[in-house]
């Protein structure tokens, strides 16, 4: 039960405090050294009993992030932040380099429709990619759909875009700052003009057409009673006709006496089955279907089991297809009938490996499989029955993204990335069994210093963990280095060899890039994932410290240069690292993170699915675990934390933003030293995807510049510019 005590006089007295905080001139990074004028913090007397135990919640205030108040102290910690990074000695330097490295041309994984090809380009420095399409692979391509038009200055995103069948109609989501919340369009391919459809109350769906193009269907939140959409509560599946306005949308699934449970759409290519992946966490799903073909059909609960994830492939008749990790921690593909949908008939077709199984794509009527090799990718060719029969060869140690391709298709395509290698995407010939490459992206710095290590070293209970650490090729281990220790560890995510401008630049200073495959991630199957969760996610924290010991050890770097970063779930890993051994590292940077595990599920219904991983404070066991590494909870007065430079948006509606703002607050109140701790908060940002390019450089010029000012190396005086 909440004790409120946080009185009207208090918020009075913040904003009193707020109107007279210190101003930009009163920061500089001359004299970064000195103590910083914070804005005032205030505490109030809130407390939460969670199972007989009293937590102090000073900074619950914070959580009303659109108060007059908390909008007035995000203002004023921007004025002292803003102004300190822009000083920074190398912040100007950095940032031209950036831009001079990110201007590159680069292409997506084509995908095809009919005899039309679909891919995504950006000439370097647009703030969105722009959607071409083109008649036949060689054909002379246009630009169907250009997001940069959307907005003045690139915070309007394209965030999901689905064909239909027969090439007629494009149906698109666009994102507002960042903002989870899309708005569904369609677009006539052919003309290149939208229809009147608009539809909202949309997050994570896709739409899933029908064979004839005619109308699709959709997952949605239900509406408050003002109108509004309500993600408080689990998704409905609608089906909406082309031409017909939103109002008129059938609702098609409702699950909502079960609270959480989200049920998303899609159509067999064959038009028969309308397949509905039911969602609750990150762990395990269920699948139901509905015959399309028969009026009087009702859903039927084929796979009802919660053991494991079950990802739909495809279908051939009565045949389902899936890739699982029901019985199999790597993953395997079975073949489900719907008449006999129970588990002692379902036909295993690729049978798991020792490699985890990543994606499958069925194209030409052969399974292609995507593995992760100890935390690489391969490919694998499996026939209709399962039978192997090709690996297709790679370039190097690297990253597949996006196999593309259809059942009727004699081709699928994928993009091949590392470290050092900017993106080469292939053609693979189903008939002659060959690959070709047909773009090649090409970065303007000079990668060939570079090299990529794959070590191994030992937790603090003896399992052994691979790291990926890339560095110039004669790179002397004398503890020197800048060194960049990058993590995630969370909701089955896998970390792999992938290529990001902002690092090249961190690499030609002299800098050293690490990347932990943890455990919470999914580069090594099921169990892997799990060993992170709930009461083990502590493991997750001692991998993370057991790879910033290994660095040391092994000469790389010295705790007096060794920085640490994460996003989201990596953020928390940042936070909750920082604050149980803070002489470990020299600077850290928190992205966006989940920072307050006690009440993060209390932002929307999608956080509340996060308990999958995290557990959740309304149960006895996983509050302990969760109090005992809750960044917000475990900031000490009297500790001389990290330097720190905290990142996040206003808009940001998957992770809220207070996370970030009560971190700031219990690391300014409680730090012992001078290490500075500052709260970058971007307006018209939200979670990070669809970040236009010129914000995207403007934050990572902040946070190297942050970095190589606070690491005390020999190698800070290096040139820029030496590649």
């Amino acid at each position: 039960m909440n004790k409120l005590l946080f009185s009207m006089v208090t918020i009075m007295t913040v904003s009193a405090a707020l109107s007279a905080c210190t101003t930009t001139e009163q920061v500089s990074a001359e004299h970064a050294d000195e103590e910083l004028d914070y804005p005032v913090s205030p505490r109030s007397d809130q407390v939460t009993d969670y199972h007989g135990n009293s937590v102090q919640e000073p900074y619950r205030w914070l959580e009303d992030v659109n108060s007059q108040t908390t909008q007035q102290w995000v203002a004023a910690q921007n004025r002292v932040t803003l102004p300190y990074l822009a000083d920074l000695e190398q912040r100007d330097a950095l940032k031209t380099r950036l831009t001079q490295v990110w201007n590159y041309e680069r292409s997506s994984t084509p995908f095809r429709h009919g005899r039309f090809y679909f891919h995504f380009q950006n000439n370097g420095l647009q703030d969105q990619s722009v959607l071409y399409v083109r008649e036949g692979l060689n054909g002379a391509p246009r630009p169907l759909l250009d997001p940069n038009q959307l907005s003045d200055d690139g915070t309007v995103s394209l965030t999901r875009v689905m064909v239909s069948p027969n090439a007629r109609y494009l149906a698109y989501a666009i994102s507002d700052g960042g903002s989870d919340w899309v708005e569904f369009r369609v677009r006539d391919i052919q003309s290149g003009e939208d229809l009147a459809d608009r539809l909202t109350g949309i997050k994570f769906s896709n739409v899933s057409w029908l064979p004839d193009g005619s109308g699709f269907y959709y997952s949605r939140y239900p509406e408050t009673p003002a109108g509004d959409a309500d993600d408080s509560r689990s998704v409905a599946i609608y089906f909406h006709r082309i031409g017909s306005a939103q109002r008129n949308d059938r609702r098609i699934y409702d699950l909502s006496q079960y609270p959480s449970w989200n049920p998303y759409p899609e159509v067999t290519r064959d038009g028969r089955f309308l397949v509905a992946t039911v969602t609750d966490g990150f762990s395990s799903n269920a699948v139901h279907i509905l015959d399309l073909t028969n009026r009087d059909a009702r859903w039927r609960r084929i796979i009802d089991y919660w053991d494991g994830l079950y990802e739909f492939i495809d279908s051939d008749a009565n045949l389902l297809f899936f890739s699982t990790t029901a019985g199999a921690e790597n993953g395997r593909v079975i073949a489900v009938d719907v008449n006999r949908p129970q588990p002692q008939h379902w036909q295993e077709l690729i049978a798991e490996r020792d490699a985890t199984l990543r994606e499958v794509r069925y194209v030409g009527g052969k399974f292609f499989a995507h593995y992760l090799d100890d935390a690489h990718s391969q490919i694998e060719v499996f026939n209709a029955y399962g039978r192997h029969e090709d690996s297709v060869e790679l370039p190097g140690i690297g990253s597949v993204d996006s196999l593309t391709g259809q059942a009727s298709h004699l081709e699928t395509f994928f993009t091949y990335s590392s470290f050092t290698e900017p993106g080469v995407t292939l053609r693979y010939d189903i008939e002659q069994q060959q690959v070709e490459e047909i773009d090649r992206a090409q970065s303007p710095a000079d990668l060939s210093n570079y090299r990529t290590r794959q070590v191994w070293y030992e937790s603090d209970d003896g399992t052994a963990v691979s790291m990926f650490i890339v560095h110039r090729h004669d790179i002397e281990l004398d503890s020197a280095n800048p060194t960049l220790l990058y993590g995630y560890g969370g909701f089955n995510v896998a970390l792999t060899p992938s290529y990001n401008p902002s690092y090249t630049v961190w690499l030609e200073h002299g800098g050293v890039l690490a990347i932990p495959n943890l455990r919470g991630g999914g580069e090594y199957g099921a169990n892997w994932h799990q060993a992170g969760t709930k009461l083990n996610k502590q493991n997750v924290f001692d991998d993370f410290i057991s790879a910033a010991r290994y660095l040391i050890d092994e000469g790389y770097t010295s705790p007096q240069q060794l920085a640490i970063q994460g996003a989201s779930n990596g953020g928390l890993l940042v936070g909750a690292v920082m604050t149980q051994q803070p002489s470990l590292f020299a600077a850290a940077l928190p992205d966006v993170g989940v920072l307050d595990m006690l009440r993060y599920h209390t932002s929307s219904a999608n956080a509340k699915a996060w308990g999958s991983d995290y557990g959740l404070a309304t149960d006895a066991e996983e509050f302990a675990a969760l109090h005992a590494y809750s960044p917000v909870h475990n900031v000490e007065p009297g500790v001389c934390y990290p330097a720190t430079l905290i990142t996040t948006g206003d808009h940001d509606d998957r992770v809220a933003p207070w996370h970030s703002y009560k971190f700031a607050a219990a690391l300014q109140n409680a730090q012992s030293c001078d290490n500075p701790v500052l709260l970058r908060v971007e307006t018209r940002a939200g979670h990070g995807a669809g970040t236009p390019t010129w914000m995207r450089i403007d934050q990572v010029s902040d946070q190297w510049a942050f970095l190589l000012d606070k690491l005390q190396s020999e190698s800070q005086s290096s040139n820029l510019n030496a590649d």
